[in-house]
C-alpha cells in the first residue's frame, strides 16, 4: 500500500500586527484621543502630554518600551500620588475610596491633586437599600 497524497496548499502569508496605540484618553479631563507620547530611546526618556488640559509627564525607557508603557507609568504615577494624599489626610479607609483621585505635577513642578466626583449608577432615588448610592 501506498501513502496518502497530500494536499497541496498555498503557503500562508504572515499575519500583519496591528501596532500599539500613541495617542490615549486624558486621566483629568477625559478627552480621547488628546494624550499623546514621544519617546526618545537614546536619551532613554518617554513624554507624554495632553493637547487639552496641558498636563505632562515624563518617565525614563528603554529598547523595549513603548508609548503604552509611557502611558501605563503615568497612571501608576497618578495612583501612587493619590494613595499618598488619602493617607496624609488621616483617612483609615485607604485607597479604594479614592479611585476618583489623581496628581500629576505641572512644568513648574508643583504637585496638583485633582477629585472627580462619583455619580451613583442607579440615580439617587432608587429605592435599592443602600445598593448603588452615592455616599458623597
Amino acid at each position: 500500500m501506498g501513502k496518502r497524497k497530500k494536499s497541496s496548499r498555498k503557503p500562508q502569508g504572515k499575519k500583519k500586527k496591528d501596532p500599539l496605540p500613541s495617542t490615549f484618553a486624558c486621566l483629568f479631563c477625559n478627552h480621547e484621543n488628546s494624550v499623546s507620547t514621544k519617546l526618545d530611546k537614546k536619551a532613554g526618556t518617554g513624554e507624554l502630554s495632553c493637547k487639552s488640559c496641558g498636563q505632562q509627564f515624563q518617565t525614563s525607557v528603554n529598547y523595549l518600551s513603548s508609548g503604552v508603557d509611557v502611558y501605563s507609568d503615568w497612571i501608576d504615577a497618578c495612583d501612587a500620588v493619590a494613595k499618598e494624599a488619602a493617607y496624609a489626610t488621616g483617612d483609615a479607609e485607604g485607597p479604594t475610596q479614592y479611585q476618583g483621585h489623581a496628581a500629576v505635577q505641572d512644568s513648574g513642578g508643583h504637585s496638583d491633586v485633582r477629585e472627580s466626583r462619583h455619580m451613583s449608577i442607579l440615580g439617587e432615588d432608587d429605592d435599592m437599600d443602600g445598593y448603588g448610592v452615592d455616599d458623597s
